[in-house]
């Protein structure tokens, strides 16, 4: 696969990823009350980040916003803060994949724009980790509750907005990985076939001066003469 090819497929793995990301926050359903036990279930409660809601037989619903950021539970606040955060670095992110992607005229040189999208990968990561750990937790949270045997209240169980975070993570890591994997296609690059022959060329310039001076006096000894010679010894020089 060519190294733009590889961009490109980054991008639009990191992109959806972070469109599905970014749509986990708006999503109702972060987890919906479980009917396990129950025989005749009149109402179901669910929430998310900002409200928690419940909804009757007929199908109405009745929502009510946390009254309070401080009053709520570390795990929300926790959850908010990563999944905003994940929001922000994604967006960043794509910036930087445009500018520094192959595709197109901006960004300077490959080898500054092979950084500017190795750069993208890395934030993008940092996206899908943000976001993988914000749903982690929040399951983590709805699983220790359904399980313990000492809680007494409501239980939950995991809603449609923890799986697509989790999916949209997943494209974002893997999209970013693609995107770091150009730093060092753009690094080789760099070495075009005259700088090899520069260093050949000097490397051979090196090993000319290294010789020693004998043994390129005897390489250039001049050919014996012999013509001349027999001119001196003729047949008259004897009589």
């Amino acid at each position: 696969m060519s190294n733009m090819a590889r961009e490109i497929l980054g991008f639009i793995l990191t992109t959806s990823g972070w469109v599905l990301v970014s749509s986990t926050l708006p999503t109702d359903y972060w987890k919906v009350s479980s009917i396990d036990g129950t025989v005749i279930t009149t109402a179901t409660f669910w929430s998310n980040l900002w409200k928690t809601c419940v909804t009757d037989s007929t199908g109405v619903s009745n929502c009510k916003d946390f009254p309070s950021m401080l009053a709520l539970d570390g795990y929300i606040q926790v959850c908010r803060g990563l999944m905003i955060a994940a929001v922000c670095l994604g967006f960043f992110a794509s910036i930087f994949a445009l500018i520094g992607m192959k595709c197109t005229k901006i960004g300077g040189p490959d080898q500054t724009k092979a950084r500017i999208v190795c750069l993208s990968g890395i934030t993008f990561m940092c996206t899908g980790l943000c976001s993988l750990s914000a749903c982690s937790l929040y399951a983590h949270r709805i699983t220790s509750e359904f399980f313990d045997p000492m809680f007494v209240a409501q239980k939950y169980e995991l809603g449609a907005a923890l799986f697509i975070g989790w999916a949209g993570s997943t494209l974002c890591i893997l999209g970013g990985a693609l995107f770091c994997l150009s730093l060092s296609d753009g690094m080789s690059t760099n070495s075009s076939p005259s700088d090899r022959r520069a260093f050949v060329n000097s490397g051979a310039s090196l090993m000319s001066r290294a010789m020693p001076q004998s043994q390129s006096s005897h390489t250039r000894r001049p050919p014996p003469e012999y013509s001349g010679t027999s001119q001196h010894f003729d047949k008259n020089a004897y009589v």
